[in-house]
């Protein structure tokens, strides 16, 4: 699982150096795009995220300390539900960009300076692959908890569980990263 994770680790650091290199080629176009993007949605939807990784730690204790596999169920739907919030607001986000035109290869923005393009072709391919992996996450936790219900995790065996918590922690550390690089810094 180590093993993995860092290979996630790598693909989306990768794509953070990609987006300090642009953004240092570009910083006043940079500035500009992120003047488009709702700090309230990507606040929302870091509060949610955090939420989500509690709940999923509360899931793994309930098992592990507390042995309570239907505590364990309700706080990893809780955790799949958060999940979905997620990406209900990035929906209504990615939508309002598309309203505009502000997507790759939209007349509006490519009529912009070349260093928005470049700003919205990252937010939407980060963004994009992050919540590809929300979408993992949730899958992961799910068929979890299907066997939590079904009693295949248990106290004894809950490597799945932490497993599918750590796994969902990597996704909420890298919204950590894309939330202060696309709405905070301008």
């Amino acid at each position: 699982m180590w093993l993995f994770i860092l290979s996630e680790i790598l693909i989306f650091g990768g794509l953070f150096l990609l987006y300090a290199m642009y953004r240092a080629k570009h910083p006043a176009d940079f500035h500009a795009g992120s003047m488009e993007l709702s700090r309230f949605d990507g606040t929302l939807n870091t509060i949610i995220l955090l939420t989500s990784s509690l709940t999923a730690a509360l899931a793994v204790y309930s098992t592990q300390e507390l042995n309570k596999s239907r505590r364990t169920a309700w706080y990893l739907a809780a955790t799949i539900g958060f999940g979905l919030a997620f990406l209900v607001v990035k929906t209504f986000e990615w939508a309002a960009k598309f309203e505009h035109g502000l997507y790759p290869r939209a007349a509006v923005l490519d009529a912009r300076p070349h260093g928005e393009i470049l700003y919205f072709g990252l937010y939407f391919t980060m963004t994009g692959l992050h919540a590809l992996h929300v979408i993992i996450g949730m899958t992961v936790l799910a068929v979890v908890l299907s066997w939590v219900i079904q009693n295949k995790v248990t106290q004894q065996r809950s490597a799945i569980l932490e497993n599918g918590v750590m796994y969902w922690h990597l996704v909420d550390v890298i919204w950590i990263f894309l939330f202060p690089l696309f709405y905070l810094i301008s």
